[in-house]
């Protein structure tokens, strides 16, 4: 087989955990041919998408763990036509560059994408999350998008909690993201104007209120998702005296066993997952609820295979192998 990631710069992994180190990992340990570039390496030649690879050579120095290997690995540069490619898997951090998505529309009939370039477009940011329908709130806390100022604020005023979630929409890592209290509407007005209007020439941004779910104080659930399915799950508690429980704002992880609530959940979100277009996501979960889907970089294996002495990355090439017409 042969697969491409989509990914961040190779420079700037953490070779310890990096999740995407460690599916790369398993794929060149079964054989496979296996390429690496990034969305600014794209390019057109010939009415053909390309893009400026690093690829792995058959002979490896050290594959004993993913971070020998990227100690020591073989890699010569190329560039290749993506079409040839049978699984393009997209591993870029958020917020993906909808030109990114442009170049590989050229392509999307002829190699097996994860995930999808449709559902890339529509799941790509917190909007997914936001939009999908839920009128009894059993699956999803309030959540209200906007840049209009006034509009945010009456939103504060009429909530009957005490406190919301404030986030940049296109915010990513725990980046942004903080709790606001009522009892400080006099400080609101200047923070929205911050959130909103940023820098001085800079275009405005749009941003999620979410009412607050109690026990977000001690953590979230981050999930992974193969097609419908979990196939692993941990939480993650913040650090103290911060609000957020993403691991690249200091927090921690601990076990977590899905309860039949969150399982449910899984299930059904799962479904729309895989309607749309997305075989391999991150969920985050508070309460029961669904937070935000994470479908272009979700991290969380090697904790989950640390903590559970499994590999998930297994599961996830196995589910490629299976999925994937090998091209001759």
């Amino acid at each position: 087989m042969k697969i491409c990631f989509i990914m961040y710069p190779w420079a700037e992994i953490d070779p310890q955990k990096d999740s995407t180190l460690i599916l790369i990992h398993e794929c060149v340990l079964r054989g496979h041919t296996v390429a690496m570039s990034t969305p600014a390496d794209f390019a057109i030649r010939d009415s053909l998408t390309m893009a400026h690879s690093f690829i792995f050579a058959k002979e490896q120095n050290d594959l004993s763990t993913p971070e020998s290997m990227y100690r020591t690995a073989n890699l010569s540069e190329k560039i290749l036509s993506l079409k040839d490619f049978d699984v393009i898997f997209m591993r870029a951090n958020p917020p993906m560059d909808p030109l990114a998505l442009n170049f590989l529309d050229s392509i999307k009939d002829d190699v097996f994408l994860i995930n999808s370039i449709s559902g890339l477009r529509e799941a790509n940011n917190k909007i997914y999350t936001a939009s999908y329908s839920d009128p009894k709130r059993e699956l999803i806390p309030a959540t209200y998008v906007s840049k209009n100022i006034n509009y945010l604020k009456e939103i504060i005023k009429e909530n009957e909690g005490g406190k919301m979630i404030l986030k940049p929409l296109n915010g990513y890592g725990g980046k942004g993201v903080i709790v606001l209290e009522k009892s400080a509407m006099q400080n609101i007005s200047s923070l929205l104007d911050f959130y909103i209007s940023g820098q001085e020439g800079k275009q405005s941004n749009y941003v999620i209120l979410q009412d607050y779910v109690e026990g977000a104080e001690n953590g979230d659930v981050r999930v992974l998702m193969l097609h419908d399915q979990p196939i692993g799950a941990i939480r993650r508690v913040p650090a103290k005296g911060d609000a957020r429980s993403n691991l690249s704002a200091g927090g921690h992880v601990v076990k977590h066993v899905l309860t039949k609530e969150e399982e449910v959940l899984c299930r059904e979100i799962g479904e729309k997952l895989v309607s749309d277009g997305i075989y391999f996501s991150g969920l985050d979960l508070i309460g029961g609820k669904l937070i935000e889907v994470n479908v272009l970089s979700p991290g969380g294996i090697g904790d989950i295979n640390e903590m559970y002495n499994k590999k998930v990355q297994v599961d996830i090439v196995d589910y490629l192998e299976k999925q994937v017409p090998v091209k001759g």
